[in-house]
């Protein structure tokens, strides 16, 4: 089982992980001016290429529902007009249709809906990249080159007899001198043929080996624990190799704060998911990142390490590290890097074994079930005990949160949202940091919006050492924030105000929360659920079971 699972880990590394791993589209729930809509956008895998657009306004009557591409690189200025997206039949406020996306790079989808309530809009941050190349079909390919063979002996034929039989009478014969010649034009055809062959063969070898360059590849670290001082020390160190044969340049200089953080970093214990933590390193230098570690059990992790570019260009760092038990058995305080680090410990994935109490151990919970905390309130996950969910369809995962009494609990801001919620698979391979809005990247919506707004039609980068300074100064005095002050300052930051609260978030009560979300495959998940009450920042754990659509 270990041997299997490491050769899991290991095939890991080759998933696309721009913003996140193993789920390709982007879940928004939002306000397009007076409609509430959820739209999904499914970004193509070869750029050229067409995504997929699905939007469903929830309120109103829409009568038309327009999409078009916003490039970071070009803004508005430099955006195509509209493309309709047509209503579904049978369907009501559901609207289905594509956008061309031309562009490699940090993009969005905006859309435009018109309808008896006015006009709305709102911007779909995606992250534009290739990540396959297309193969020819085997038979489509024998096809085409005995096609191609055919055509090119008609030519040398054709051009045989054009300099020979066509220079004949009716019942004339070809003279010997007159069949050396169509022997030496069809010969001389033959190599300009081959040579026009050859020539259009080097340009689509060419051609494909500039598209293979272009082919994303995903961001590599190094990762490993050392102890410092009776510590635990997590250190992540970016992988540069060939980054100028990658075209990153110095993209580490440009990375901007989601939530006020530069990186959001993820463990996950492995093989049963069942210790957690989510965790904020610090900056050390250009390519370094470190934090100290909670009281996690030793073993075998999954690194999941997100963090988002000035563009908006998302992207999560993935890697494993062995971490080792603490340096001695009482340890009288550990550090943390941030105040709002977390960590929590539960039964193995599909375990019921128990685990030692601790103040950070909860018990996993399922749909419709009532699920304990450690401050002694609870959550309910809403649904149907031993439901199954359905790969690919989007569902709302919804949860309320109830007092130790019962009474519908007051939730407090956390890193400017009302909660989030991390879901992994089993085997890693899929990994998604959620929140109430959508599966998309707070920052990349902020950084987005602002492109567009700009008149420019080509942006100007600012000075490298510069914009990591205002960067580094900025964080700073975050950190200096009553931690009140600050999540307040960050929910308007974002646009999370109390007005707004409840129809931007999910947040239809003050204790309930919802997380739009597509489960991309069949399979068993854990989802860690991250809510603030009392200043504390509380995790809870759910299991869910995906069926994939064709055996429902």
């Amino acid at each position: 089982m270990k041997k299997i699972f490491s050769l899991l880990l290991i095939l890991l590394a080759t998933f696309p992980t721009f913003a996140h791993v193993g789920s390709s589209g982007v879940l928004l729930q939002g306000q397009a001016g007076p409609y509430r809509v959820l739209v999904n956008v499914q970004p193509p895998d070869v750029i050229p290429g067409t995504a997929k657009v699905t939007v469903f306004v929830e309120n109103g009557g829409a009568n038309q529902v327009q999409a078009r591409p916003i490039y970071f690189r070009s803004g508005d200025e430099g955006a195509p007009t509209y493309d309709d997206i047509p209503a579904v039949a049978g369907q009501l406020g559901q609207f289905d249709g594509i956008v061309w996306l031309m562009e490699w790079g940090s993009s969005s989808v905006q859309v435009v809906i018109d309808g008896d309530k006015g006009k709305g809009e709102l911007v779909i941050p995606i992250v534009a990249v290739s990540t396959a190349e297309r193969d020819m079909p085997v038979e489509l390919g024998i096809g085409l080159g005995l096609l191609g063979l055919l055509l090119v002996l008609l030519l040398v034929t054709v051009i045989g007899a054009s300099v020979s039989d066509g220079l004949l009478r009716p019942g004339q014969h070809l003279t010997p001198q007159q069949k050396r010649k169509r022997w030496i034009n069809m010969g001389i055809a033959t190599v300009v043929c081959g040579v026009v062959l050859y020539t259009g063969s080097s340009w689509w070898d060419s051609w494909a080996a500039d598209y293979r360059q272009w082919i994303y590849k995903p961001l590599k670290a190094k990762t490993q624990v050392a102890i410092e001082d009776g510590q635990r020390v997590f250190s992540l160190q970016v992988d540069t190799t060939n980054w100028k044969n990658q075209r990153r340049g110095n993209m580490l200089s440009y990375l901007v704060p989601d939530h006020g953080k530069l990186m959001h970093l993820f463990l996950v214990r492995v093989p049963g998911l069942d210790a957690f933590a989510h965790l904020h390193p610090e900056r050390r230098d250009s390519t370094t990142f470190q934090a100290y570690l909670p009281k996690l059990p030793a073993g075998k992790y999954l690194v999941y390490a997100d963090v988002v570019q000035y563009s908006g260009f998302a992207e999560t760092i993935m890697d494993t590290v062995e971490i080792p038990a603490l340096p001695r058995a009482e340890v009288l305080a550990l550090k943390k890097t941030d105040d709002e680090d977390t960590y929590v410990v539960t039964a193995p994935l599909n375990n019921a074994k128990k685990v030692p109490l601790d103040e950070n151990v909860v018990i996993c919970g399922l749909p419709g079930t009532r699920t304990q905390l450690t401050d002694g309130s609870y959550v309910v996950w809403e649904g149907t005990a031993g439901r199954a969910f359905e790969a690919g369809k989007p569902y709302q995962l919804s949860f309320e949160v109830f007092d130790p009494d019962g009474k519908p609990a007051t939730l407090e801001p956390y890193l400017g949202m009302p909660g989030h919620a991390a879901i992994v698979r089993s085997d890693g391979s899929v990994y998604i940091h959620l929140h109430p809005t959508g599966t998309y990247v707070m920052a990349a919506e902020q950084s987005l919006t602002g492109r567009i707004a700009d008149t420019a039609r080509t942006y100007k980068r600012p000075v490298p050492a510069v914009f990591r300074d205002s960067i580094d100064r900025y964080l700073a005095s975050l950190k200096t924030m009553p931690a009140a002050e600050r999540e307040k300052y960050l929910m308007q930051q974002m646009g999370m105000t109390t007005a707004t609260a409840s129809t931007h978030t999910g947040m239809e009560h003050g204790h309930r929360i919802s997380f739009p979300y597509a489960f991309p495959k069949e399979g068993q998940y854990r989802i860690f659920l991250q809510i603030k009450r009392n200043g504390q920042v509380i995790t809870s754990v759910f299991d869910a079971r995906v069926t994939d659509s064709t055996t429902l």
